[in-house]
């Protein structure tokens, strides 16, 4: 099942920042995965499962989205 993403920028809960691409399917379960790139060091790219990234978690007794949604990235930063 597809679900959607806004892509563009994102911050984790530990302040690093990463633009969403968009999603991605699990080639064995079909899982729908968020597809994003880290905005610092290498620029890497990484998976996450859909649930798990738009999850809320607990810091210091405070519930925050795990990534928080800033805006929107530039066209030639999505591609």
């Amino acid at each position: 099942m597809q679900q959607d993403v806004k892509t563009g920028y994102y911050r984790h809960y530990k302040n690093k920042d990463y633009t969403v691409l968009g999603t991605v399917f699990h080639s064995e379960t079909e899982e729908t995965m968020v597809l994003y790139r880290q905005e610092y060091g290498d620029r890497n790219l990484w998976v996450r499962p859909f649930d798990m990234f738009f999850e809320n978690v607990t810091v210091d007794g405070e519930t925050i989205p795990r990534f928080a949604y800033l805006g929107p990235a530039e066209k030639e930063e999505l591609g």
